[in-house]
């Protein structure tokens, strides 16, 4: 397994040099979250660890697990743990998203983060290898099992935290309210400030009351492409 080591922020990642690699989506979720104290956190569909890692940066103080259900990508998310010497906060699951109340408690974490899926099987360009096409296509996970994972895990009052497609925003929200996850805060993100949305992000409230926030627009590119003001400090 060829692997390359790249870093972001103050985290440093193997990543397999030819499968599922991390994108500017994982900085974006990662930056979206805004909770001031977590004591537990959960990523769902973890990959190589990137999210999970950068939060446990974020939140000294918080145990993270990752749960994935590729083993390639499980074992890079081990490796990650050890090299970022997060071993003692930071632990690896190996399971189906859908399994997770099986493994772990429910009403146990504070925020649950997820980079799923967000393609559907019969739509979009297919990824080439099976890694990236269960990475990036609703192959093994569903947005409603999704949905209620995030739920059986969060305390009430708790925090999802998603990043997925906005052409499905609709089935986002029917699916996070059918596990009584209120939608109350989501941010379209464009590449260019005359470019339609691909991206949304998204945040859900366990047992939360109607009322929901659309931030301001979030531009990755300036006209000569490089990227905003914004984006850049999130790197940094």
């Amino acid at each position: 397994m060829e692997t390359t080591l790249d870093g972001l922020r103050d985290v440093k990642l193997y990543q397999r040099k030819e499968g599922y690699r991390f994108s500017v989506d994982a900085l974006l979720l990662y930056s979206f979250v805004n909770v001031t104290h977590v004591k537990d956190a959960v990523d769902l569909g973890a990959g190589s660890g990137v999210i999970g890692l950068l939060l446990a940066r974020k939140y000294p103080g918080a145990k993270i697990l990752l749960v994935e259900l590729q083993q390639t990508l499980y074992k890079l998310a081990v490796r990650n743990i050890g090299l970022n010497g997060l071993t003692d906060r930071v632990n690896a699951l190996l399971m189906d998203i859908s399994s997770v109340h099986e493994a772990y408690p429910a009403m146990s974490c504070d925020i649950v983060v997820s980079n799923p899926p967000y393609r559907k099987p019969l739509s979009g360009r297919l990824s080439q290898g099976e890694e990236r096409a269960v990475a990036r296509h609703e192959v093994s996970l569903r947005l409603p099992e999704l949905a209620k994972a995030a739920a059986h895990l969060l305390r009430s009052r708790g925090r999802f935290f998603m990043i997925f497609h906005p052409e499905r925003l609709v089935e986002i929200i029917d699916a996070l309210r059918a596990e009584n996850l209120e939608p109350k805060r989501i941010r379209f993100v464009h590449n260019d400030s005359g470019s339609v949305s691909k991206i949304v992000l998204v945040e859900a409230v366990k047992e939360g009351r109607a009322g929901l926030k659309v931030e301001r627009p979030l531009i990755l590119y300036n006209k000569e492409g490089s990227y905003t003001e914004e984006v850049k400090a999130m790197y940094e």
